[in-house]
């Protein structure tokens, strides 16, 4: 099995208490999702997984910034996710190394319109784990193109975050018909990689 770990939108404006859009920040400081994410980051180098880092992010103008949709509208009115500003760098406790490979999308899904896949088959990776924010948004839809595109998704429940713990629930809930939701002991004791 050829696994990847896929990190996703960890980044200040989403991850931190002080960023423009996040509303996540309150449960990822609780649940301390980023140490669990620095924990799976842990597992993915000592197994020499393909470890890749996700971001959101637009131009300063807002040029790939699609005109007609609700969430990044908001976006675009709060002057978030502008990449090359502290909102677009990823939060200061994730181990993120500088030779990492960094992927950005202007998107929900990690996939849409990036070079994802094109790293995973490369790779020839047909397992990949899913850790990022906003369980409900990036982590579904990632999750759900990873399906159907043929990959065997494993999601770690600590290394992802919701606005709320009921969102972030009912949103791995849904997610367990298309992947499977495990929690970090379990990757760490089954040794599922």
């Amino acid at each position: 099995m050829n696994t990847g770990l896929i990190v996703i939108d960890f980044i200040n404006d989403i991850a931190h208490s002080d960023g423009k859009i996040a509303t996540a920040a309150p449960f990822i400081n609780k649940n301390k999702t980023i140490q669990h994410a620095n924990k799976l980051i842990n597992i993915a180098r000592e197994k020499q997984f393909l470890l890749l880092f996700i971001k959101v992010g637009f131009s300063t103008d807002y040029r790939e910034c699609p005109e007609n949709s609700p969430v990044f509208g908001k976006v675009k009115d709060s002057q978030a996710l502008k990449l090359g500003t502290w909102g677009t760098a990823f939060h200061e406790e994730l181990a993120v190394l500088p030779h990492d490979i960094v992927i950005t999308k202007h998107r929900v899904s990690a996939f849409y319109g990036t070079s994802l896949d094109v790293f995973l088959r490369t790779n020839q990776i047909n397992t990949i784990l899913l850790s990022g924010v906003a369980t409900n948004m990036t982590i579904t839809s990632t999750a759900r193109e990873a399906h159907d595109r043929d990959y065997n998704v494993l999601i770690i429940e600590e290394a992802c975050a919701a606005a709320t713990e009921e969102i972030h629930r009912n949103s791995l809930e849904l997610l367990s018909r298309v992947a499977n939701v495990i929690p970090l002991s379990q990757l760490e004791t089954e040794m599922l990689y």
